[in-house]
């Protein structure tokens, strides 16, 4: 981490106040849009089942139809690092604010095209080609719109408030994915299978497409930020490429950030995204129980996520992320003994674990303050999207092998190895003086 980042006067200069009505509106306005976003960029993996029936021939095996849904799906994930680097690049030059809207006006498009488009029935193998396509376009948008709003909301807010900044936008995005469970839930409660084969699936679809666009037209009520109109008016903007900059002169913050994005990949991806399928599957517990336990971590997380933003602005980053980084390693490996015994207190637990994963708040702030305002947006960017592209992408397979390998405690192994990683980063940031968000 620079000390450039640390010492920025775009964030020092400016004398400490409380958060006022403005960067609450600049918030609440960030965090609806992330959530409306990030249930579009998820609901597709809920309907993972029909689409697989729709969009492939009527004689492909289930298992190769319901793969090659999951390919498409994490098509998404690999054209992250695309969007990320291309918008970033642009963020960095001509504004936050203009990425910002654009990435959610991407969403909206091709969520709400997938709701319209004709399945295989109708036009044959270019059904699957153009869902393929449409979930790539998502996958760029998501991309650019994860770290953009971190670095716009971290922009404009006061400097001993990021954390809480940082944190209530990541908390937003989990609400998002809370919905999108709800929403599949709710669907598939009060429809047929038959009915939501002919027209059930496609609500998800446009209803989030609709509300992407009210998010657009949610963002144009926000302004640049404070810290690029400041750079714009002194002229210290990037020249050339920014992400070039990046990998001249900041790689060890690039190092940081692609760390402390693995311990957040294996947080979200296996103690919120994973685990309810484990619990059925390895652990034997009944579906509603594993999809309640689900429902009720995620909205700990979102909870979780604000208490660690708030002991961010208290104790500073690296202090915040030690303190988070031991309560995941403990939660996980409670949670995963208690199934490992049958399961008796699985919810109560699993909402401990969801609060546990909450230290993911913490992450984005890291990453902030690691780069300088000119390549920001790049070097947080280019770090989290190659990271969690890299890591989510090999972290279910990989769950998949470690539990034939070391048991069923295989996940609670792994989550604890990336904790570990993450209290060898906050230990590195405190010993060599760099927490830079710590109170005065």
């Amino acid at each position: 981490m620079t000390d450039a980042a640390i010492s920025s006067p775009s964030y020092t200069s400016v004398p400490p106040r409380a958060l006022d009505r403005r960067d609450l509106r600049t918030l609440g306005l960030s965090a609806l849009g992330g959530a409306l976003e990030f249930y579009d960029f998820v609901v597709f993996v809920f309907f993972a089942i029909p689409l697989s029936h729709l969009f492939f021939p009527p004689d492909t095996a289930a298992w190769l139809a319901q793969l090659q849904v999951f390919g498409i799906f994490a098509a998404g994930y690999l054209a992250r690092p695309l969007g990320g680097i291309v918008m970033a690049h642009y963020g960095d030059k001509l504004g936050r604010k203009k990425m910002f809207t654009l990435s959610v006006f991407l969403m909206a498009v091709p969520t709400l095209a997938i709701g319209l488009l004709p399945v295989y029935a109708q036009i044959g193998m270019l059904a699957p080609l153009l869902l393929l396509l449409l979930r790539v376009v998502q996958g760029i948008a998501v991309g650019g719109e994860v770290p953009g709003a971190w670095v716009f909301v971290a922009e404009h807010v006061p400097a001993q408030r990021i954390g809480f900044a940082c944190a209530s936008l990541t908390s937003g995005l989990t609400v998002g994915i809370l919905v999108g469970s709800l929403v599949a839930a709710a669907i598939n409660r009060q429809l047929t299978p038959a009915e939501v084969l002919e027209y059930g699936w496609r609500l998800p679809f446009l209803v989030g497409g609709v509300f992407g666009f009210f998010a657009v037209w949610l963002r144009r009520w926000l302004s640049e930020t404070p810290v690029f109109e400041a750079m714009h008016a002194r002229k210290e903007l990037a020249s050339g490429l920014p992400l070039r900059q990046v990998f001249e002169r900041h790689l060890p913050s690039v190092l940081l950030s692609m760390l402390v994005t693995w311990m957040l990949t294996a947080a979200i991806v296996v103690m919120i995204l994973m685990t309810p399928t484990l619990a059925q599957s390895v652990f034997h517990i009944e579906p509603a129980r594993a999809f309640l336990g689900n429902s009720v971590a995620s909205f700990a997380l979102a909870l979780g996520c604000l208490f660690y933003g708030w002991l961010t602005d208290r104790i500073g980053h690296a202090r915040a992320l030690l303190v988070g980084a031991i309560g995941l390693l403990l939660c996980s490996y409670v949670l995963y003994f208690d199934l490992q015994a049958g399961g008796a207190h699985f919810v109560v637990l699993y909402a401990l674990a969801g609060f546990s994963v909450g230290v993911t708040g913490v992450v984005p702030t890291l990453m902030v303050l690691a780069f300088p305002p000119a390549v920001r947006f790049s070097g947080l960017s280019f770090s989290y999207n190659i990271a969690y592209a890299l890591f989510g992408g090999l972290t279910p397979p990989l769950i998949g092998l470690l539990v034939r390998r070391f048991g069923v405690l295989a996940p609670a192994h792994y989550v604890a190895f990336t904790a570990l990683i993450g209290i060898g980063v906050a230990g590195w940031s405190i010993a060599t003086s760099r927490d830079a968000s710590r109170c005065a």
